[in-house]
Parts: C-alpha cells; structure tokens; sequence
C-alpha cells in the first residue's frame, strides 16, 4: 500500500524551506533542491563536487529566462529530443553554474525529463538541481520506498504509485566548438548528430 502523497503545495514549501525532495522521472528517480540549496544533494549522496548536479525545467522555454541566454540555432536537433532521455551541457558562468558545478563553473547540464507530474511540479517550481536518487557509487534506487529508507530525511513527490523508469540514464551532449560532443551513451542515440 502506497503512502498518502504529499500535495503539490507541500512540496513545494518543502522546498522553499530549502528541503530535498524525491521525484520520478523517464529514465531514473532523482533527488532534487532548490538551486541555492543544491550543497545538500552532494552531502546526503556522499558526492565529490567534481561531479555536477543537473538543472530539470519543465520545458526548454523555462530555461533560457533562467540562465539569461538565448539558444544557438544548431541547438535545436538536441532540443527536440525534450521531453526526454537527453542532458544538454551547455556554456554557463553564472551563479547556477557556480552552485551546481562548483569545481568546474563554466557550464551547466539542462534536461527536461519526459515525465507528466514532475514536469507539472517544475512548472509550478521553476528549475531544479537534481541528481540521481541513490548514495554515490550505489546502485540507482528505483522504488519510493527504497528512497525513503536511504535518504529518510527527504520529501517523497506524489502522485504514487510513480510508475516504472526505464532505468537507463540519459545521454548527455555537451556544447563544445559549435557542434554536440556524447559525453555518456544513453537512451538517445547521438551518432547520427551531424558533426
């Protein structure tokens, strides 16, 4: 029997109160904060801050407000890939970039995940620094209660039951002289990606 969610508005007081949250998402659940309170994400993992966190938006639109930049026109192969299995790491210097890619502050990651309540949650949220949910080096954790015993102190999402991920991470791209450099092979194929 699944527990009561917690309602949207729950949720994100939670997160107002700089609280971590559990979500579902198309490839793996991730644990998520507020970007100025991402610190907590690689503390409650066990994470190096050599590894960067990733900003979730509902849609790229939300995005580029956000980062106060404008897309190049060659990003739209990749962004026509949202929703979905797809992590873009774009050139960034600014304070978001600072908080969740400290050790390297010159990018940041951007995915929207193909997942109906999360993205409502992120439209009502804004973006969100976000990691996979499971101890760093660990196996990802794909059940909510196995995220609740792992990590007790943070916030489940509704609505439950989450339904099953594909459990395959994303792909990720990075921006790099003017065309998309596979970082990591996932569930979008890149190879057909003009060079």
């Amino acid at each position: 029997m699944n527990p009561e969610p917690p309602s949207p508005d729950q949720v994100l007081g939670h997160l107002d109160a700089d609280g971590v949250i559990a979500m579902p998402t198309d490839t793996l659940p991730a644990l998520a904060a507020r970007p100025e309170a991402a610190s907590q994400l690689w503390q409650l993992k066990g994470r190096r801050l050599d590894k960067p966190l990733i900003l979730m938006g509902a849609a790229a639109d939300q995005f580029w407000p956000t980062l106060h930049i404008m897309p190049h026109a060659a990003w739209q192969q990749a962004i026509d890939h949202w929703p979905g299995a797809l992590t873009l790491v774009v050139p960034h210097s600014g304070q978001l970039a600072r908080w969740l890619n400290p050790a390297q502050p010159t990018s940041l990651g951007l995915r929207v995940p193909d997942h109906g309540a999360t993205r409502a949650l992120l439209r009502r949220s804004g973006p969100l620094a976000t990691t996979s949910a499971n101890p760093s080096g660990q196996p990802a954790l794909l059940e909510p209660g196995a995220i609740a015993k792992a990590f007790p102190q943070v916030m489940l999402a509704g609505p439950f039951p989450w339904g099953a991920p594909s459990g395959q991470a994303s792909t990720v791209v990075a921006w790099r002289s003017g065309r998309w450099v596979t970082i990591r092979a996932g569930a979008i194929q890149t190879t057909d990606w003009p060079s």
